[in-house]
């Protein structure tokens, strides 16, 4: 990481100790992987509610000069856009450089900031960033800098935290200032005016997610075109991983601010994980299943049923279905159409739509009772309201640790039978049992910058498909024997 550039400068200000920061998760992204999640955070800035600050740093000119004109259109949208490159020819002389709003700060050759790839966009309501720096040659190792130009690698991280993205922006306007102060001097201002009108109201993350999961998407379905030259490739390449990758980023992100955004409950997605991967440990599921329950308790506040409109058929409590030995299908709960999105994750986005149900079937959103809920659902839900409990136990009450446990566990148990299935509430005793004995639980937030280890082979699986065929499967099983 070269030293002085504004990655590194963020790096060190994010080393382990530094008081009321953390330490940064980084990754390898793949060039095309930046320009899909680029584009899709810079459409954002189209439908923003609010005018944002765009600043970037496009390394050379020439790069600039490829997205000169769509800069044009984010232009109308934004407040001032600033531009740092070493300059090509030509790159002053593109009329979107020539508007009122628009600035380019023309960067040294030496200067280490020319050798990042950064996007950062700070309004009232919305803000994102990518900061990255391109390998070394040195970086590459043995194999050496690549050939394509789409398998270049750049080194950073990125997020829709609002006070990184400021934090960054105040790192460019110190940078840029021996350059042109009077610009520092009134980006500062644009900075404080924004962090003025900054309100509890933000733009919805959910579409924004979705644009990006679909511009990572597409990107992968065009390299993978019949007739294009990367068609034949297997869809583990290590170009079509970073892509991935990158997805399952967006959605931890998202609920990462979910998270954040609730100050009495602010480790909600990660002690709800932890819960639910011990719960399957202890009922013995196989591994891919444990893990498809930690993803799902780490993204389940992506769906909240206050959302939900009404899919139930009127009178009944149930879905309306023209197939009724059909498995029902899944409603449209906005936080889950957004996780579905995903192909890898559909499943997923199964169990998060119903962790609402009960198992006498006064549930929501289908109704579901007892074994007709996917396991993992069951599970998510007893947990997640097992945690909620506990968390505003701990906030509220003047009790230890232990008691706040055994209460939020009895106040489960009163639900047994009706709420939750009892087996599951006895398995949960157990956990609780285990706690209050000094069993400890890792509870940490995920490193987002590998979440591809939460996919796996059966991430993708239809859970009513699964029930359905297991129930044929032992249907058969009875009429042989009665053969």
């Amino acid at each position: 990481m070269l030293e002085g550039s504004l990655l590194h400068q963020l790096k060190m200000a994010h080393q382990p100790g530094q008081v009321g920061k953390r330490p940064l998760n980084f990754g390898v992204y793949y060039k095309n992987t930046l320009v899909a999640l680029c584009h899709a955070l810079e459409d954002c800035i189209l439908t923003c509610s609010s005018q944002p600050l765009v600043v970037t740093a496009f390394q050379r000119g020439r790069w600039y000069l490829q997205e000169a004109d769509r800069y044009a259109d984010l232009a109308e949208k934004s407040r001032q856009v600033v531009i740092m490159a070493a300059p090509d020819a030509g790159f002053a002389e593109h009329p979107t450089s020539q508007r009122s709003n628009v600035d380019l700060v023309s960067l040294t050759p030496d200067d280490p900031v020319a050798q990042e790839w950064h996007l950062m966009i700070l309004a009232p309501t919305y803000s994102a960033i990518v900061l990255c720096q391109e390998l070394s040659d040195a970086d590459y190792g043995q194999s050496g800098p690549p050939t394509t130009d789409l398998e270049r690698k750049f080194y950073g991280f990125w997020t829709f935290e609002a006070n990184l993205v400021q934090e960054a922006i105040d790192l460019a306007i110190a940078h840029l200032r021996p350059y042109n102060p009077a610009l520092a001097d009134q980006l500062s201002s644009q900075v404080e005016a924004i962090t003025a009108g900054q309100t509890v109201e933000r733009d919805d993350l959910g579409p924004i997610v979705a644009r990006v999961v679909d511009y990572l998407h597409e990107t992968h379905t065009v390299r993978h075109a019949p007739g294009t030259a990367t068609s034949w490739l297997k869809p583990e390449h290590h170009l079509d991983t970073n892509l991935v990758s990158n997805e399952v980023q967006a959605f931890l992100r998202m609920a990462q601010l979910t998270d954040q955004a609730d100050t009495r409950n602010p480790n909600a997605a990660a002690e709800v994980a932890a819960l639910a991967e011990a719960m399957g440990q202890l009922l013995d599921l196989p591994i891919w299943q444990i893990s498809r329950l930690k993803l799902a308790g780490l993204l389940h506040r992506l769906a909240p049923l206050q959302q939900t409109e009404s899919v139930l058929a009127p009178g009944t409590g149930r879905y309306s279905s023209d197939a009724p030995d059909q498995a029902p299908s899944c409603p449209l709960v906005p936080g889950a159409q957004v996780v579905r999105t995903m192909p890898q994750l559909r499943a997923i986005a199964t169990i998060i739509t119903h962790q609402t149900e009960h198992w006498d079937g006064s549930g929501q959103p289908g109704g579901l009772a007892g074994d007709e809920i996917p396991l993992e659902s069951r599970i998510l839900g007893l947990v997640e309201t097992f945690q909620h409990r506990l968390a505003h136990l701990r906030s509220t009450a003047a009790l230890s640790p232990e008691e706040c446990m055994a209460k939020a566990l009895a106040d489960c148990q009163q639900e047994q039978n009706q709420h939750w299935d009892p087996k599951l509430v006895e398995t949960l005793s157990l956990l609780v049992c285990g706690l209050q004995q000094g069993l400890n639980l890792s509870v940490s937030s995920p490193k987002i910058s590998a979440g591809l280890w939460l996919i796996d082979s059966h991430c993708a699986d239809d859970l009513f498909a699964q029930r359905v065929d297991r129930e044929n499967r032992e249907t058969t099983a009875l009429d042989w024997d009665k053969v």
